[in-house]
């Protein structure tokens, strides 16, 4: 009865918009740019998740009502799963990360760096400058 396209978009939209706000770390010195891009991209999830819901009735698969139910369905599922992932297994993930399976998987617990692109981008510098310089000295 619920439209699932409805019921996904929103869960997708609602899921982000929390993790947009609540989940990712905002450094001091962020900038005006850096900040806005989380508006914007809230936005457009909001309004693609409306346009599918509206192009469901638009196109006859759905009625007003199984859209609305579906975007209801959808957003309390994101909610009830951000409250989950947030309040039991983000706790738990050290423990987990250090088990046998994980490390053989190459799981890691990077929550607690703010910019995990620009901290792989350093660290892998750091190592390709210092395997360079190591076999520089080697050549020698």
């Amino acid at each position: 009865m619920p439209s699932s396209h409805s019921q996904f978009m929103w869960f997708f939209s609602v899921y982000s918009f929390l993790f947009l706000y609540l989940r990712m770390h905002q450094t001091n010195n962020a900038r005006f740019l850096d900040l806005l891009w989380r508006h914007v991209l809230s936005i457009c999830l909001v309004t693609v998740a409306f346009l599918v819901s509206y192009s469901r009735v638009y196109l006859l698969y759905h009625t007003w009502s199984q859209v609305l139910y579906g975007g209801v369905a959808g957003s309390i599922m994101a909610i009830a799963w951000f409250a989950f992932t947030q309040e039991i297994l983000t706790p738990l993930f050290p423990r987990i990360a250090a088990w046998p399976a994980s490390e053989f998987f190459l799981i890691r617990d990077t929550s607690l760096i703010p910019n995990i692109l620009w901290f792989e981008y350093t660290v892998t510098r750091a190592e390709a400058r210092n395997r360079q310089r190591k076999l520089g000295t080697k050549l020698q």
